[in-house]
């Protein structure tokens, strides 16, 4: 056992995280000192600890820290190891008894999407989208229908780079830029369109369900076969009467976790 002088440390850390957790955006050090009452030497340590776990990501520009990707697996986690699939397996069955097309529950897992749940038609089609598959978040109508409800500064942290953003068809977002253009418009139209980006031949709309503190949590995702062959990739399609479904099973999911 450590002494006993740890768990102070350890209680003001997990106050820094709470803190973190409860607001929109990145807080300067000054700010959390301030709200906490501690003073600034501690909280700039508690800081640093907390950042090279991962539980915390600096935003230098700004002077700013915000939520690490390590704090956003650990609330994940929690929810996969039982409530999450509990919860959301018989929307997803009656979302795939109505529309005869393959449902999953995603979350994110760092820059990746990770599928907990796939309920499937009586004639399922093969899809790489399985139980514990992890996907690229920004080429996936799951991970991009999460992505789109967290902190701009938080989007950065998971993609600082042209290197974060792999390609597997030719489709999709490459770069920030592109990524931040396509999550605008998928949050002013409330889900997140796929055609072709993971397996060419397959599209998918997502929507968002939220946690209790309004934080998106998981995706619903529709998926089914779509074969796009218009000049550059894009056929434009939004299938709005799919993604109403597949909004009506999240905003479902959300009524149940809160």
């Amino acid at each position: 056992m450590g002494a006993s002088s740890d768990v102070p440390a350890l209680r003001r850390g997990l106050a820094v995280l709470r803190l973190l957790a409860g607001r929109p955006g990145p807080m300067s050090a000054a700010a959390v000192a301030r709200e906490l009452g501690l003073p600034r030497s501690t909280t700039y340590h508690l800081l640093a600890e907390l950042a090279a776990a991962g539980f915390a990501t600096h935003f230098p520009e700004e002077r700013r820290y915000g939520l690490g990707v390590a704090a956003f697996e650990l609330g994940s986690a929690y929810l996969r190891h039982d409530p999450l699939e509990r919860l959301a397996r018989p929307l997803l069955r009656r979302l795939v008894d109505q529309l005869g097309r393959t449902a999953h529950l995603g979350v994110l897992h760092g820059a990746e999407s990770l599928y907990v749940v796939r309920e499937q038609p009586r004639q399922p089609t093969t899809i790489v989208s399985d139980v514990g598959v992890r996907l690229p978040a920004h080429l996936t109508a799951s991970g991009r229908a999460l992505l789109a409800h967290l902190p701009a500064a938080q989007v950065r942290a998971l993609f600082p780079g042209v290197s974060s953003f792999v390609d597997r068809t030719g489709r999709g977002p490459a770069d920030l830029p592109a990524l931040r253009r396509l999550l605008a418009a998928e949050r002013r139209r409330g889900w997140a369109v796929e055609d072709g980006y993971v397996t060419a031949g397959f599209a998918s709309v997502a929507a968002p369900a939220f946690d209790h503190g309004g934080r998106p949590i998981a995706a619903v995702t529709v998926t089914f076969r779509h074969v796009c062959d218009a000049p550059g990739g894009e056929c434009g399609g939004t299938w709005p009467e799919l993604a109403a479904e597949a909004r009506r099973a999240a905003d479902e999911l959300t009524a149940r976790l809160r």
